[in-house]
């Protein structure tokens, strides 16, 4: 198996993107902490997946949580690589969302994807490099309608994701970005079922993708089958961003 002996950080790992990526590493051979805020959630998808994956609190937001987590992952032995895949998304209009809102998004999307790859980066220089690997969205490659504060947050981890590419090149860590459009897990649900189906009818698949779609294309961007691959932003939105 390719990821044999590999441990892997994956933030926001109890449900969603997250846990389909810790699936399909664990199915590959890979060892798997999944940090989150939701703590019965992901003890008992721990649990499900087996002896292979762990849960730590993890609140991307604070510092000290962060080096909890990457403690945790180097308990197990060196540590190959981060998913920065915690977020959250509330559409609304730009004269509706207040500061705290945009606060909100930022602190959680870009403070927290900033913070996860300052943890990790001495952890993976211990290690001899790696591979980071954030969540953008295509919102941060066309932008979109009612989602001021979330466009805002994913533009930056696109911007964030080619600085640390460039400056963690040497240490031989590698960061790139994944851009997914509709996807079918938890977070579209804030908006009608009507809603989600009449965007994925726009796009040119005419479907939303599904999580197990984008955890094989962040498993692409961990392996070494990718190492040509920094700085990169590869969409995966049913040819939206055409």
């Amino acid at each position: 198996m390719r990821f044999q002996s590999k441990i892997y950080l994956i933030s926001g790992g109890a449900r969603g993107l997250g846990e389909a990526q810790a699936r399909r590493l664990v199915a590959e051979g890979a060892q798997v902490v999944i940090g989150d805020v939701l703590d019965a959630e992901g003890l008992a998808l721990a649990v499900e997946i087996g002896s292979a994956c762990a849960f730590v609190h993890l609140d991307v937001t604070q510092e000290d949580s962060w080096a909890q987590a990457v403690e945790k992952a180097e308990s197990l032995g060196a540590l190959s690589g981060l998913v920065n895949n915690a977020g959250i998304y509330k559409p609304m209009p730009l004269l509706d969302t207040d500061a705290a809102e945009f606060e909100r998004h930022t602190r959680v999307n870009q403070l927290g994807t900033f913070l996860g790859m300052r943890a990790v980066t001495p952890a993976l220089t211990r290690s001899g490099g790696g591979a980071i690997v954030n969540m953008s969205s295509t919102v941060a490659l066309r932008s979109a309608p009612n989602a001021i504060a979330y466009t805002a947050s994913k533009w930056a981890v696109r911007g964030m994701t080619k600085a640390a590419a460039l400056e963690l090149v040497d240490r031989n860590i590698r960061v790139n970005s994944v851009h997914p459009g509709p996807i079918d897990t938890d977070m579209i649900k804030i908006r009608p079922h009507e809603d989600n189906l009449r965007r994925a009818l726009q796009m040119p698949m005419k479907r939303l993708g599904t999580k197990e779609e984008i955890a094989g294309l962040v498993l692409f961007l961990l392996s070494e089958e990718s190492r040509y691959m920094t700085g990169s932003e590869v969409a995966m939105d049913g040819g939206g961003a055409l």
